[in-house]
């Protein structure tokens, strides 16, 4: 039982998880904040008003506080107006992590049951579990399905709101089509970080469900980062894709390097990579309580996204999954420690 664990963690890279949840959590932690901070307005501007001030006083009132309070903390080191804190509910925090998890589980799990005849055939992916006669389809189909019904039922953590449970299905219909984009588009790498950007849309959604229904806008800070991470993803799922390009070819399946060369798909994914940096320079315009070490994060990622294009070239795939693991890991996990802790000091001029 446990060596069939062991196997199925592995026939899914688990490991792998760590390139979508941090994203999730980094967009559960700006919800979180921007509620927190929502919070402690209203009540200054409630306390305001109960002293007789009119509710557009107030808010003047706490706008130039604030001017005042960042100003003088820049030159003068006092502590910002606005209070440290996130309001995180744990059950939240639990429905995030399990719904992650599981939906990712059933898909890869679904992606190696569609791809086991295309896996057997390919060099490279013929010792992976299926066609190695490790685990059995009907195994891996079982794990599928389990995971897909633990996905659903972890979204009732979300409860009141329900549009986690709403959307539950076409998300995992989404996560499971991209395992045959493949055989009929060379976008499929923009499928993948497509799916790879709902992480943290969800979160967001999932957490200001109710927000979200009276305003749709305000889902525009998560869709802003989604959208970095869907560009981020498709660059470096670009790259590694350049490793299958002569099976790919010969097998008659889609991909940018099939489509482009190996020397136009790396290109591709440059250009993938820089409008990843864009959106994450957008970012703080939508969402204003970032603050100085998130720029120090861009900073980083742009320098770590250059460095990975550098260990690839057209002649030179041999450190490929140096690029795709180990840089991109530390993207993702880097961007999640240093977003959160900027939100906590509670820096940001807004």
């Amino acid at each position: 039982m446990l060596k069939t664990i062991k196997h199925l963690l592995s026939l899914i890279r688990f490991s792998h998880t760590i390139f979508a949840l941090p994203f999730a959590l980094l967009g559960a932690m700006m919800a979180w904040r921007w509620q927190f901070l929502q919070s402690f307005v209203e009540d200054y501007i409630s306390n305001r008003r109960a002293i007789g001030e009119s509710q557009e006083v107030a808010e003047l009132r706490l706008l130039l506080s604030s001017i005042k309070k960042q100003t003088t903390n820049f030159y003068g080191g006092a502590e910002s107006l606005w209070p440290r804190g996130f309001g995180i509910r744990w059950q939240e925090l639990l429905g995030i992590l399990l719904c992650m998890v599981t939906a990712r589980s059933a898909a890869m799990a679904f992606n190696r049951l569609a791809d086991r005849d295309i896996d057997a055939e390919n060099p490279r992916t013929a010792k992976r579990h299926i066609p190695a006669g490790i685990l059995s389809a009907s195994q891996v189909t079982i794990f599928a399905i389990a995971c897909a019904l633990g996905f659903v039922a972890s979204t009732l953590l979300f409860l009141p709101n329900r549009l986690p449970l709403y959307l539950s299905v076409p998300v995992l219909a989404f996560l499971c089509g991209y395992s045959y984009t493949k055989r009929f588009t060379s976008l499929a790498h923009f499928w993948l970080g497509t799916a790879l950007a709902l992480s943290p849309v969800a979160a967001w959604i999932a957490i200001r469900g109710e927000a979200v229904m009276a305003n749709p806008w305000d889902l525009l800070p998560a869709v802003v980062l989604g959208g970095a991470v869907a560009f981020w993803v498709a660059g470096f799922d670009i790259i590694y894709a350049c490793q299958d390009f002569e099976f790919d070819r010969e097998a008659k399946l889609n991909s940018v390097p099939t489509r482009l060369g190996i020397a136009g798909a790396l290109r591709l994914a440059a250009a993938c990579h820089a409008v990843t940096v864009v959106l994450l320079v957008v970012l703080p315009l939508v969402y204003p309580p970032f603050g100085t070490l998130y720029w120090v994060a861009v900073l980083a990622v742009a320098g770590l996204l250059v460095y990975e294009h550098v260990l690839v070239r057209p002649d030179d795939l041999d450190r490929v999954n140096t690029a795709f693991f180990n840089v991109n890991a530390v993207i993702s996990i880097g961007l999640l420690a240093v977003g959160t802790l900027d939100l906590w000091l509670g820096e940001s001029f807004f």
